[in-house]
């Protein structure tokens, strides 16, 4: 049995799909939490994956216990932690994001380019409004934010809530494993430096025994070509930069061969993950499986082709460690007062010159009972300078739309990204996605 005095977990979007990773996450015997309390707008989703969360306690005689409902306020009563990732407008909405920008010939991928901004514009007003409950309800407790595009919406609620949201990604970390690995070195061994933005960094340097060994790994073909990163960019790009790009730079680098790509792909990603969602959804809701393996089904198939669609191919890295494990490390580190060292999204105050102090940014961080606190000595390399500084005048510019309802400022915001860099381009997407969004009709 776990201790009454083990911590109370809240997870909004409770009825997303990867929420039992999460809640995996919490079986371990490290795990602080005691209780996870789901909230969903969708009771029907939130009844799935409750089925699937309670396979997931059988198998432990020490699981935190489950709770549903639908109402936040009720939820949100004697949080210690809230996990949020919740998703407006759901898949339907990816799927609109996609496809309203690949008919404009740009990019429409979640986090990234016109996908991205749309995302953003419909999701701040609800992000704001989370935070504003959770500082009247629950002003105690530590907000760790998943909710994409992840930087932006964690800059959205640190209005309202300050220090106490973070942000995570499991990209970074993901990303440092992998060039270590690489470089042979023992797993925990070497320090990784990295900066940016969410989907937008750069790993610059790995301190092994006092010295930067990242130049080994630049001057061999061999060992950049044999991790993911290396393969997506090639060995002579990443010699070229001198530093390990974050896999969504594909998405800058490559931006034209992508959407050429996707315009004579079959079915977008979101395409792909909405069936396939639509199908699990229907199997655990209709009680005619064991839920906890028809979970696992899906998530094998969704794992084995991320980013294949953008031209990755399936994935060969097995060392886990995913988001989940980047959230259960981070409550550990707070709940119980033990120092850590993680890539984190939080306020700049002053760790990368070129942004100011409340930028949110994704570097390396300090985690303790106090919170997170960005280490000093981050660096965003010459080359990637200018994009940084572009894509949070983006961010600033979506989040400007989203307090005034300004739709003039959601063109420019539009017009502003690098990918697309066009007003007229810039209008006539947000025409396409208010057409579609209801949750857009704010702005005017």
């Amino acid at each position: 049995m776990r201790m009454s005095t083990e911590k109370r977990l809240v997870i909004l979007g409770g009825g997303g799909f990867r929420v039992p990773l999460v809640y995996g996450a919490l079986l371990s015997p490290s795990s602080p939490i005691g209780s996870v309390v789901l909230h969903d707008v969708d009771a029907g989703r939130l009844a799935a994956i409750a089925r699937v969360l309670h396979a997931q306690a059988a198998t432990s005689s020490s699981a935190p216990t489950i709770e549903t409902t639908t109402d936040l306020t009720e939820a949100l009563k004697g949080a210690d932690f809230v996990f949020s990732a919740i998703r407006v407008h759901g898949l339907e909405g990816r799927v609109i994001d996609e496809r309203v920008a690949l008919s404009e010939g740009m990019l429409g991928q979640e986090t990234v380019g016109a996908g991205g901004i749309s995302y953003g514009l419909r999701t701040v007003p609800v992000a704001d409004a989370i935070a504003r409950r959770i500082k009247l309800v629950a002003p105690e407790a530590w907000v760790i934010n998943f909710t994409n595009p992840a930087g932006l919406v964690t800059e959205a609620m640190a209005a309202h809530l300050g220090d106490r949201v973070i942000g995570i990604c499991d990209s970074p970390s993901a990303l440092g494993r992998r060039v270590v690995r690489a470089l042979g070195l023992p797993p925990g061994s070497a320090r990784v430096a990295y900066a940016g933005l969410n989907h937008l960094g750069w790993l610059t340097a790995v301190q092994h025994e006092g010295r930067d060994v990242l130049p080994r790994l630049l001057s061999s073909a061999e060992k950049v070509e044999s991790f993911e990163e290396g393969r997506l960019f090639g060995y002579d790009r990443i010699k070229s930069l001198g530093a390990v790009p974050n896999e969504y730079l594909h998405y800058y680098y490559d931006h034209k061969a992508l959407v050429r790509a996707e315009l004579a792909a079959p079915e977008t990603r979101g395409e792909y993950l909405l069936k396939q969602q639509r199908e699990c959804y229907a199997v655990l809701t209709s009680h005619a499986a064991a839920p906890l393996e028809a979970w696992n089904a899906a998530r094998r198939r969704r794992d084995a082709t991320y980013m294949a669609m953008e031209g990755l191919g399936e994935r060969d890295d097995a060392e886990g460690g995913g988001y989940e494990d980047v959230a259960l490390a981070l409550m550990l580190a707070i709940a119980r007062d033990e120092p850590a060292e993680l890539i984190l999204n939080v306020r700049n105050k002053g760790t990368l010159s070129l942004l100011d102090d409340e930028a949110v940014v994704e570097v390396p961080c300090a985690v303790d009972g106090s919170g997170a606190r960005p280490l000093p000595g981050a660096t965003v390399p010459d080359h990637g300078a200018e994009l940084v500084k572009r894509l949070k005048a983006t961010e600033r510019a979506v989040l400007s739309a989203a307090a005034s309802g300004s739709r003039g400022v959601a063109v420019r915001a539009m017009a502003s990204h690098p990918l697309i860099d066009s007003v007229p381009v810039a209008r006539r997407l947000i025409t396409g996605y208010q057409a579609n969004f209801p949750e857009l009709a704010y702005l005017s």
